[in-house]
């Protein structure tokens, strides 16, 4: 005969999260905290963890928020279990203890409750800064106008610049040329990075910890912007064979891509506009070349 205990049946089958929770190391929800979100790659310090709801504010000041699950977040490189703060900090406060590169250098200016398109807060009267050694390169022009779009305010702000590589074919010389170094840190934005792609293999054939190469599962940057956003019901399918672009236009009856791209782009007000990978994508580069630790899990 089975007996009950407070934490299940004796002998019986144990609950999974419960065996979860107990193989991970628990970790106090001090404000502040450097964590990451595993499944999305998003660093930052956290803001708060109430009701079930992890709040976590990036380099640039843009926050995420997530549903809280044993496992989902790591500190340090390792899976854990977060437990609430037993004294909490104000409300918006970040704590010192623990917290590293908490926000963007303000340059003067303040932080305002305005948003930028990218979710961060708007920072108003900041000096311009001198741009950072360290560098972000896209495929194309059309990538390259998308993350200004949504991003521009806070690269501005960090003194970040996002360069245009056109194809990754010779990455491997491109990225050699630049020489990165610490302090010197380059973050390259690739479409179709899929397993078994040619991007994938070029990708992985740069080994250097002051690179960090990151993508989207999209053929083309346009796929990254959400459909509803530019008033379609979905993005085609284009045969093999077909330029993207040229087949998207085809199937939609907008005539040159060119034209259809201005549509696409005024499309965009902020990064809701666009699909989630792209947006994680974005987010760890710039993480990455502002100089922000990166947390493996």
């Amino acid at each position: 005969m089975f007996h009950r205990h407070p934490g299940g049946i004796l002998g019986g089958p144990v609950d999974p999260a419960e065996r979860i929770a107990a193989s991970l190391p628990a970790v106090e929800a001090v404000v502040g905290l450097r964590i990451l979100h595993r499944s999305s790659g998003f660093v930052g310090n956290l803001v708060s963890f109430d009701d079930g709801l992890v709040v976590v504010r990036g380099t640039t000041g843009s926050e995420r928020s997530w549903k809280y699950a044993h496992g989902t977040f790591a500190v340090d490189g390792r899976a854990v279990r977060l437990i609430p703060n037993a004294s909490k900090s104000p409300e918006g406060e970040v704590a010192d203890e623990g917290a590293t590169d908490a926000g963007p250098d303000l340059r003067g200016g303040t932080i305002t409750d305005a948003r930028t398109a990218s979710g961060s807060r708007a920072v108003q009267g900041a000096t311009a800064r001198v741009a950072r050694d360290s560098r972000i390169w896209v495929e194309g022009v059309h990538d390259a106008e998308l993350i200004e779009k949504v991003w521009g305010d806070d690269l501005r702000v960090e003194g970040v610049v996002v360069e245009r590589l056109d194809g990754i074919d010779e990455l491997s010389d491109a990225v050699a040329a630049f020489g990165p170094a610490p302090g010197r840190r380059l973050g390259i934005l690739v479409d179709h990075l899929v397993p078994g792609s040619k991007e994938s293999r070029i990708a992985a054939s740069i080994a250097d910890q002051n690179v960090l190469v990151t993508g989207t599962p999209y053929v083309d940057v346009w796929a990254a912007v959400r459909p509803k956003s530019v008033g379609i019901p979905a993005w085609p399918d284009v045969p093999m064979g077909t330029p993207w672009k040229e087949g998207v236009c085809v199937q939609l009856g907008v005539g040159d891509p060119r034209d259809f791209w201005r549509v696409v782009l005024g499309s965009v007000n902020n990064w809701g506009d666009l699909e989630q990978p792209l947006v994680e994508a974005v987010e760890r580069l710039v993480d990455f070349v502002t100089g922000s630790p990166t947390m493996d899990a």
